[in-house]
């Protein structure tokens, strides 16, 4: 069970894109260019995130030019592609940022992700996720990859912080 005392260490949320950001579909296109669908939930959530003051990051193992794009319009300054494996990733994250593993929330879909829900203060699985990632998250989402992971741990991160209300205040005028 995560408490409300971990939810309140949390500094930077930090996302794997495909299969937990997408529902995990790619697209080759004629033309040689590539896409993938994003859920606009997700990217608003993402902004506010950054407006409350939260740190975002993407650790991906696709150099893909779409989750740049993706990361420049919801304000996520930190994207890494992982060549030397998602630890080494979460490390320089936090090293850079001058956090410790319980300040950091991780979600992801797969094994590859396992280690870095392993190390994470809080580790979050999509509803979708492979099985096996049970055993090591306490939080599975409702939503599935791509149809809105962000915007529920956003939500709950900025309302176990106490910033839900303020963030929303602008949209009950």
């Amino acid at each position: 069970m995560i408490s409300a005392a971990d939810f309140k260490k949390i500094k930077i949320i930090i996302f794997d894109v495909d299969g937990t950001l997408t529902d995990g579909s790619y697209s080759y296109n004629a033309d040689g260019t590539t896409g993938k669908f994003f859920n606009i939930r997700d990217h608003h959530w993402l902004k506010l995130a950054a407006r409350a003051g939260l740190k975002t990051a993407l650790i991906t193992g696709r150099d893909d030019p779409n989750n740049t794009r993706f990361a420049q319009e919801v304000l996520i300054a930190d994207v890494i592609f992982s060549r030397q494996g998602k630890v080494a990733a979460f490390e320089e994250l936090l090293a850079k940022y001058g956090l410790n593993a319980d300040e950091a929330l991780y979600a992801g879909d797969d094994v590859i992700d396992m280690p870095v829900l392993r190390r994470a203060g809080i580790a979050v699985v999509p509803a979708d996720a492979v099985p096996v990632l049970d055993e090591l998250s306490p939080w599975k989402t409702q939503a599935a990859g791509g149809h809105g992971v962000a915007c529920e741990i956003i939500r709950k991160v900025l309302k176990e912080q106490g910033l839900l209300d303020q963030i929303m205040e602008r949209y009950r005028q």
